[in-house]
């Protein structure tokens, strides 16, 4: 029976993150909008060195949740 740890683990390990570079082309918007994002929280990420690294499906939610209806 696999332990706390190895389930985190395995969720972990379906996750793929995109660089913030790649997340800026799935947007259509600048690479500043983007760290501008993650600096204020609006858009989860992982700060790998130096870089940020964004999980996909937190950029699909993020588009997702972000439709404007003009009224």
């Amino acid at each position: 029976m696999p332990t706390g740890r190895e389930k985190k683990h395995d969720r972990l390990a379906q996750v793929q993150f995109l660089t913030v570079a790649e997340v800026a082309d799935i947007m259509r918007v600048s690479k500043m909008t983007v760290y501008r994002l993650v600096h204020s929280g609006e858009l989860p990420a992982v700060r790998v060195g130096r870089s940020f690294r964004v999980p996909e499906n937190e950029v699909h939610a993020y588009l997702e949740n972000a439709y404007y209806s003009a009224g």
